[in-house]
């Protein structure tokens, strides 16, 4: 009767969180198009619903709820479809909505969607190969091999996250980055935007009159005959051809310095915008969490590189640690999809949003682990099977570095060209 009672239970929560993900799909991802694939909206909202019931599990985990044979059943159920999930469906149906993308291959799109399949299926398999995540004794499709590989790339994929926000958060929230920008920067650089625009209107009028008129005189020189008639055709024509190819390469020219003109006033207008913003309250106190974050962030990559150097791992999870972090890029990512998606690619873009949450929850598990008491952790053991535990936290450390490294160095570059740029400009 227990086993009944938190079965329903589970299958309550599971479609709650469904429906929750189904709101924020109809309501956020999806409100601008009008055009919705419902096998999309099922396969986001179920990866959302099993990602979060992952979470609420080792919520029971830590506080004894239900019964240990119902915890450690729907474990097993929720990963095995977890994993059939961001392993079968997820990608055929990437593959599927890419090849319904290309013409040439819409009479056959589902043949060809099963040989993506099978292409991601080969370099998720051989992924293993260099990874000590291995074990002779597992089956191929057992829990262990499919969620070891999961692991890796999900762990990877949280490590580049959170180390690009470790340090691109205080550049963000701090006022000491930001330009000195006036509004007289920003009144000059918008007359030069003009004076480019009239620029490139005079010279496309130029173009069109030269048209005109070779085709007035093509009209004229058809009613001459005789050989001088030809000859003088053929050589007014080539030059006016010469003359609309110069105009036109400036004025591709200037289309390019107005988008560059476009882009920076934007910018100055931006940076302007947050100025003001940093003088208010709330801007004060992004700006302390700023200079917290940048204490963080030092002391994380300082950590790091102990753990790879002397061989730790550490015991305490870092995605707890970084958790503050990467939520505060959720905006960002979103903007992210509304700037490269249509009505053509917003399906793929979507599943691949899906295929990364999935394996940022399993990876969080494979890491939350180390950090559970001795005593709450041991049906996530037996259910995880025989990992390498500590491999994942070391790769997360690494990766962490690379990319935290990586980002000081990009936005150090970054922000030391704004100035050159602008004056350049």
């Amino acid at each position: 009767m227990s086993f009944l009672v938190d079965s329903i239970i589970m299958f309550t929560s599971q479609v709650l969180f469904f429906g929750f993900g189904w709101l924020f799909f109809m309501r956020q991802l999806f409100k601008d198009y009008e055009v919705r694939q419902y096998i999309v909206q099922v396969v986001f909202s179920i990866t959302f619903a099993f990602s979060c019931t992952m979470f609420e599990l080792i919520i029971f985990e830590i506080l004894g709820a239900l019964s240990s044979n119902s915890r450690y059943f729907h474990w097993k159920l929720n990963l095995y479809v977890i994993l059939l999930v961001l392993i079968f469906v997820v990608p055929f149906y990437i593959g599927y909505f890419v090849v319904s993308n290309i013409r040439l291959l819409q009479r056959q799109k589902l043949l060809f969607a099963c040989m993506v399949w099978f292409t991601f299926m080969y370099f998720f398999w051989k992924l293993g190969d260099p990874f000590p995540i291995l074990s002779p004794k597992h089956g191929i499709l057992s829990i262990e091999q499919l969620i070891s590989r999961v692991g890796v790339i999900g762990v990877t994929l949280m490590a580049l996250l959170s180390g690009f926000g470790a340090v691109n958060c205080p550049y963000t929230y701090m006022s000491y980055f930001l330009r000195n920008v006036t509004d007289s920067d920003i009144l000059a650089l918008e007359r030069r935007l003009l004076q480019t625009m009239d620029m490139i209107v005079s010279k496309k009028k130029r173009i069109a009159m030269t048209r005109r008129q070779m085709y007035q005189r093509g009209e004229d020189q058809n009613k001459q005959t005789g050989l001088w008639g030809m000859i003088k055709s053929v050589t007014s024509t080539q030059t006016g051809s010469e003359n609309l190819s110069l105009i036109q390469q400036e004025v591709d020219a200037l289309e390019e310095l107005s988008r560059q003109l476009f882009l920076e006033t934007v910018e100055l207008q931006a940076t302007k915008e947050r100025i003001e913003y940093s003088k208010t309250f709330q801007g004060k106190y992004f700006n302390f969490l700023g200079y917290f974050f940048s204490i963080y962030c030092v002391w994380k990559i300082f950590m790091a590189t102990i753990n790879i150097v002397f061989d730790r791992v550490g015991k305490t999870d870092p995605v707890t640690r970084g958790i503050e972090i990467t939520v505060n890029y959720l905006g960002i990512q979103f903007d992210f999809f509304y700037a490269i998606s249509s009505n053509k690619s917003s399906n793929v873009i979507v599943l691949v949003l899906a295929q990364i949450m999935g394996m940022y929850f399993v990876s969080s598990v494979l890491l939350m682990r180390m950090s559970m008491p001795l005593e709450y952790r041991s049906i996530v053991t037996e259910v995880l099977g025989e990992l390498q535990f500590n491999f994942y936290h070391r790769w997360f450390d690494v990766i962490f570095l690379v990319s935290a490294l990586s980002s000081i160095l990009f936005l150090y570059l970054a922000h030391k060209q704004a100035p050159e740029k602008q004056m350049a400009l």
